[in-house]
């Protein structure tokens, strides 16, 4: 069964900007996801590097490199494009970011569970 969990209001979520963390579980692990807008589309992600398991973002939500192109794991220096999540440079070079489905509906966006990512249970 899959799932739709709010993450936030579609006007949080700015072009190039911050990205927006969420909880979640991947596998039997707490985690985060997180969404950012990128040529106007929200992309999720699990808030894992693809080289080595630590969090991308150096600060809560700072997920972009300086030019606002791609995102950066701030561990590590690898480069992912935001629309694909592929690694472009560094040392995980043509891996991948998991990609977190993501519906943006009615001025929401959501994200959806799969096999793997789901709501965390309180």
């Amino acid at each position: 069964m899959t799932f739709e969990t709010l993450i936030c209001s579609s006007a949080d979520l700015i072009e190039g900007g911050k990205g927006i963390r969420f909880p979640l579980v991947a596998g039997r692990d707490d985690a985060t996801g997180f969404v950012v807008r990128f040529d106007g589309i929200a992309h999720g992600y699990l808030n894992r590097c693809a080289h080595v398991p630590v969090e991308l973002d150096w600060a809560p939500g700072e997920f972009f490199e300086s030019s606002g192109l791609y995102i950066m794991c701030a561990t590590h220096g690898a480069i992912y494009t935001p629309d694909t999540g592929y690694c472009s440079g560094g040392p995980c070079r043509g891996s991948r970011l998991r990609k977190i489905g993501i519906i943006e509906k009615d001025g929401q966006i959501f994200w959806c569970s799969d096999d793997y990512v789901n709501p965390v249970l309180v």
